[in-house]
């Protein structure tokens, strides 16, 4: 049982890590074809990433006070409506204020679905089994590597539908999997002794033994925490824009959509080893001292991206993903974990995701206007200022807070 829970929250993950490079790791070269200019789209990923920060904690908050919403409900009723908006993506392919509008939404909800992922994994512990969050992460790594190996180059040879086409279908296998997972968390709690009314009031996220607490006495108890999360800002403006942004990043050096599918695919690929085995890592480094690691990383691999001369330099940037992303995110999602009452998790952790939107939101709104002015080559300039100050503040404030 431990095995096939563990299995289904990794396919949770799976599929909604291909949905995501689908609709955001190719948001660019779907508004470009589309006639968007490089302002427009970080005009409109900048809108996505607000419409994220009102989602995410809307959506937290009916998780975790909820007694008829689950977070397996919220999650799955999102999804569908995602599904919905996907379909318009398929008529509308040319630059209008209507697929502006379906793009906004949906891009925005895709982003807001993250946060009740990863609270998923503490949610479903409470059967008893132990979740191991890094290997689930590192099978949504797998599955998105694979996904975006193939991904530029099937759109640009069958064209842009390939991408909407892709979304909407791993989107329903993200549907199917919360569902499987629902079964075998029932099936777990039944085995454990537990009655079928407490399993469902365990997925709610407002059981009564869990303190109930607001965003401002959340920020009062969480001083440390908030002064982190100004780190993490800075750290994620590099991330945002090379997410959003690398194909405009490597087309002055000869760079392609196929090649940026690659990078994107080795990035993801190379992130596996670290989260499947941040646990075993875990117990021989605190996850202050992994947040400390990532941040220095961070700032090799941008850094390394800002002087590249060609591609493959940029290609040899992603070999430090496993001491960047792939040590920030569990070891983040882990920090909040136990430093944080269970009343307080699931809002630390839509905390830590909105912190990380906020940052695509700014790099997106003058990622695009200096691109368009000033070329790549001032970006990145900017983006590695920004992702050295981030590192400093961790390295500053992290031991400060205390699991």
């Amino acid at each position: 049982m431990k095995t096939a829970l563990n299995l289904g929250y990794g396919s949770v993950h799976g599929f909604y890590w291909m949905s995501y490079g689908a609709i955001c790791s190719f948001a660019s070269l779907f508004l470009l074809t589309c006639g968007y200019s490089n302002t427009d789209i970080g005009i409109i990923v900048a809108v996505c990433n607000v419409a994220a920060v009102f989602l995410q904690p809307l959506m937290a908050d009916i998780a975790d006070r909820s007694k008829r919403f689950s977070l397996i409900s919220v999650s799955s009723i999102a999804t569908v409506i995602l599904m919905v908006l996907c379909l318009g993506t398929f008529v509308l392919q040319q630059k209008s204020a209507a697929l502006t509008v379906i793009f906004i939404l949906l891009m925005g909800g895709n982003i807001s679905l993250q946060p009740l992922f990863n609270s998923l994994c503490f949610k479903l512990q409470e059967c008893g089994i132990p979740i191991n969050f890094g290997v689930g992460r590192s099978i949504g790594s797998l599955a998105y590597s694979i996904l975006v190996m193939f991904l530029g180059t099937l759109a640009e040879e069958k064209g842009i539908f390939v991408l909407s086409l892709t979304a909407e279908i791993t989107m329903a296998f993200t549907l199917a999997s919360l569902a499987l997972v629902t079964w075998q968390f029932r099936k777990a709690s039944a085995a454990a002794g537990t009655t079928k009314n407490a399993s469902a009031e365990v997925l709610a996220d407002g059981d009564e033994e869990a303190e109930e607490i607001n965003l401002i006495q959340f920020v009062k108890r969480n001083k440390i925490f908030m002064v982190l999360m100004i780190g993490v800002l800075g750290i994620y403006f590099s991330n945002g824009v090379l997410n959003t942004f690398m194909l405009q990043v490597i087309q002055p050096l000869g760079g392609t959509a196929e090649d940026m599918g690659q990078i994107f695919s080795i990035m993801a690929f190379l992130e596996i080893p670290t989260m499947m085995f941040f646990e075993q890592i875990n117990r021989k480094f605190s996850c202050q001292t992994l947040m400390k690691v990532a941040g220095i990383g961070y700032v090799a691999k941008t850094a390394i991206i800002w002087r590249a001369s060609s591609v493959h330099m940029v290609l040899a940037a992603q070999f430090i993903q496993p001491f960047a992303f792939a040590l920030l995110l569990p070891a983040i999602v882990k920090l909040i974990g136990v430093s944080m009452s269970k009343g307080e998790a699931v809002k630390g952790q839509a905390l830590f995701t909105t912190v990380t939107t906020v940052a695509y939101i700014v790099c997106s709104l003058v990622g695009g206007v200096i691109l368009d002015q000033w070329g790549a080559g001032i970006l990145m300039t900017i983006a590695t200022a920004f992702t050295a100050v981030g590192a400093v503040v961790i390295l500053l404030v992290v031991d400060k807070i205390k699991s």
